[in-house]
């Protein structure tokens, strides 16, 4: 697809320059329409047909690997990952291991078992906001049950060798589970290669759904180490006087879903599809190279990493250097209808594919 044709998908670049898709995508045509035939479907249900659950499972295996049936679908990244959790058995002494500042999807639901008496360990960053396997390593030991990490940083845009990780946590026994909620949709992912064994992530951000929407991707080789924690009708064969869970991810389900919402966000998986993650991706580096070199001419800080360009993404976080000078331009930025994030201290700045290069340099030209 021509870039015209991809930039017409989505009407907010009509209106405004969108930098702000690590916080949410904006809604496209494709997701809209297929949102709006659903709901026309609730108004005269006259032969109206029950979602296709299976169809949401295929697309997301076809972008970020495993099998269909590994994939539950879930309401959010937290969901997914606090049913992990929960559906542990953890015993007292346990520990999880994870990065110092991750986001409180993947801190929370760790934190909540330390009155379990599991320990949770967290892991030193870098100075320049990086994450070294090493750190990661020096905390894990046998009686480490889960290894968590996000495959891209939200408050720096980092991007770990998750290959590197996985194998740390597989070679003392413990699982490993990704937090793919900023890189799902705008970086490849390997979940053999990297040895992931579980998968948590959300439709609203890079995968082009909306809120209410994501997944919860569990290998066959772990699935039978966690159990359900809360099931539903769709966790099991219907039987009225048994349980008989699936033997699959979608033992993880619970009820009833957002059904016009998970219908809509088909249409995006399908775009993502069309225009390849690979491309996408590529398109990221060309467009933080482009910002990166920006910033650093007009003297900002920057504060993700940038001396790997594998460990790049598409988002960029840089500062002032003063707090409340940071916060006046954000305020001007988004005065002159330019959409970005105030992150903690800093601004985040996240194209995605429909972006131009024109769009970034009207950014860089306003800071």
């Amino acid at each position: 697809m021509k870039i015209d044709q991809i930039r017409s998908l989505f009407p907010v670049t009509k209106d405004a320059i969108y930098l702000n898709c690590a916080s949410q995508s904006p809604l496209n045509t494709l997701v809209n329409d297929r949102l709006q035939a659903h709901l026309r479907t609730e108004l005269n249900p006259v032969g109206k047909k029950a979602l296709n659950r299976d169809n949401t499972r295929v697309l997301l295996s076809r972008l970020l690997g495993g099998l269909p049936e590994e994939y539950a679908l879930v309401t959010s990244t937290g969901i997914g990952i606090g049913i992990v959790a929960q559906g542990i058995d953890f015993k007292k002494g346990d520990n999880v291991v994870i990065p110092e500042r991750e986001h409180w999807n993947n801190t929370f639901p760790w934190l909540q078992l330390e009155k379990k008496g599991v320990e949770v360990r967290f892991a030193k960053i870098n100075e320049d906001n990086s994450i070294e396997p090493e750190a990661i390593e020096k905390l894990v030991d046998n009686r480490t049950r889960v290894v968590s990490i996000a495959a891209v940083r939200f408050n720096s845009g980092f991007r770990p060798n998750l290959n590197a990780i996985g194998k740390i946590a597989h070679a003392k026994g413990a699982l490993f589970l990704v937090d793919v909620a900023q890189a799902a949709g705008m970086i490849p992912i390997n979940i053999e290669q990297d040895q992931i064994d579980v998968m948590a992530g959300c439709g609203f951000k890079w995968l082009l759904g909306m809120h209410g929407t994501g997944f919860l991707y569990v290998s066959k080789r772990v699935v039978k180490l966690i159990e359900p924690v809360i099931p539903g009708m769709f966790a099991a064969v219907n039987h009225f006087d048994k349980l008989s869970y699936y033997g699959d991810s979608r033992k993880f389900e619970t009820g009833t879903i957002a059904y016009s919402l998970f219908d809509a966000w088909a249409a995006g998986l399908e775009l993502l599809l069309d225009v390849g993650i690979k491309n996408i991706y590529e398109k990221a580096i060309e467009n933080t190279d482009f910002l990166i070199d920006g910033l650093r001419e007009k003297d900002y800080s920057i504060v993700t990493p940038t001396k790997k360009r594998e460990e790049r993404t598409a988002i960029v976080h840089f500062n002032t250097g003063s707090f409340e000078a940071t916060k006046t331009l954000y305020k001007k930025l988004i005065e002159e209808r330019v959409l970005v994030t105030l992150q903690g201290e800093n601004i985040r700045v996240s194209p995605n594919f429909f972006n131009t290069k024109e769009e970034i340099k009207t950014f860089l030209d306003l800071i």
